[in-house]
């Protein structure tokens, strides 16, 4: 959804996304946007912060106030550079917020890295919200996450100078100077952050990029926020940046105005995007696990065993092996629940399946030592 209140500005947008194979829509004003939101559930909105009838900052509030669409990300668009209308955009909720006239690189790069974001999140939340229904419903957070960041600066000089910018800023995150020989060492991967600010250029051109290519391959750092920090002006870094998985620009000066809070807002944002992940990853862990286990004895249970006994059948006819299956039954189990009660039942099944594991542990010790 294009939100411009010139007709003009709307049609430059519609062209080149249309030629980018994207299908557009357009509004001009803020109430004729929250009533195509409504009605078609877009999934991005490019919205001018100039509109005739309400404010754009109004309009992205309204959007974010409301659980049917706070979800839909949102791109501030302004001609007028006031750091401070950035800063209360990006805090209202803006993915972004950029500058007219549009640089169409980096608007493109910045829109494909929004969509996939959003799938992301739509894909994990349509999986958490099956498992809820199942039953298997997310535990709340017991504790906020200390985040661990890695500035990774040209020089240790511009890496210390982000580190006492950001001080003030980074609520309960810690922000630790890491050269950029030792960040691929097993050092830092021991750290294990949960964030990098990269500087693009380390030293020649597109270094930044490369460590943080390097960061995506390896497994401790994979599912890492990675900010690459700019150049004013730099769009061709930008996007490329964004192209290759980049969680957010920052700008690389952080000692102009705003600039620090716009940095660790950015930061904040994304690292809490990240824990959220990682708790509903985690959920979905422990509903797998849930779903194929029988919550009083720990073993695995009817669900689990028919699968298994399914792939078992399917290898022996493949190879022509024959297959065993051994059945255990406790006779006068009834007797017990009747003259005991059912805790008491609970009890002795409870006891069997640590019995049943410790003879497993035990003959699959003998084997092996049977074997050497």
């Amino acid at each position: 959804l294009i939100v411009d209140d010139v007709a003009t500005n709307r049609i430059v947008l519609k062209v080149k996304l249309s030629a980018a194979r994207y299908e557009t829509m357009q509004a001009g004003s803020g109430a004729e946007a929250l009533r195509l939101v409504g009605q078609y559930a877009p999934d991005l909105i490019l919205l001018d912060v100039q509109l005739p009838d309400m404010s754009g900052l109004e309009v992205l509030r309204r959007l974010k106030a409301d659980p049917a669409t706070a979800g839909i990300p949102v791109l501030m668009i302004t001609a007028f550079p006031d750091p401070r209308t950035r800063l209360e955009a990006l805090r209202a909720g803006a993915a972004d917020h950029l500058m007219k006239p549009l640089d169409e690189q980096l608007l493109l790069a910045r829109l494909r890295s929004l969509l996939r974001l959003r799938e992301t999140e739509q894909e994990l939340t349509l999986r958490e919200r099956t498992f809820r229904d199942l039953g298997f419903a997310e535990g709340p957070a017991l504790f906020e996450t200390r985040s661990r960041i890695a500035l990774i600066g040209c020089t240790r000089d511009e890496a210390r100078n982000w580190k006492r910018c950001l001080a003030h800023h980074l609520g309960t995150a810690s922000a630790v100077v890491v050269a950029r020989e030792d960040a691929l060492g097993n050092g830092a991967v021991a750290q294990g952050y949960d964030a990098y600010v990269i500087s693009a250029d380390l030293g020649r051109p597109g270094d930044g990029l490369r460590l943080m290519s390097e960061l995506r391959s390896r497994a401790r750092s994979r599912d890492a926020v990675i900010c690459i920090a700019l150049p004013e002006g730099a769009s061709d870094s930008a996007a490329m940046a964004l192209d290759l998985g980049a969680a957010d620009l920052l700008p690389e000066v952080m000692g102009a105005p705003f600039a620090a809070q716009e940095a660790a807002l950015r930061l904040d944002r994304a690292l809490a995007r990240k824990h959220r992940h990682e708790r509903l990853r985690d959920h979905l862990t422990d509903g797998l696990r849930l779903a194929m286990t029988d919550p009083l004895t720990g073993l695995h249970n009817r669900r689990y065993a028919m699968s298994q006994l399914a792939r078992l059948a399917d290898r022996a006819r493949s190879t022509g092996r024959p297959f065993a299956v051994m059945a255990l039954d406790l006779d006068r189990f009834k007797a017990v629940n009747d003259t005991w009660g059912h805790a008491a039942g609970d009890a002795v099944l409870v006891e069997v399946a640590q019995r049943l594991r410790a003879q497993l542990r035990q003959d699959d010790l003998l084997d092996r030592i049977g074997g050497e």
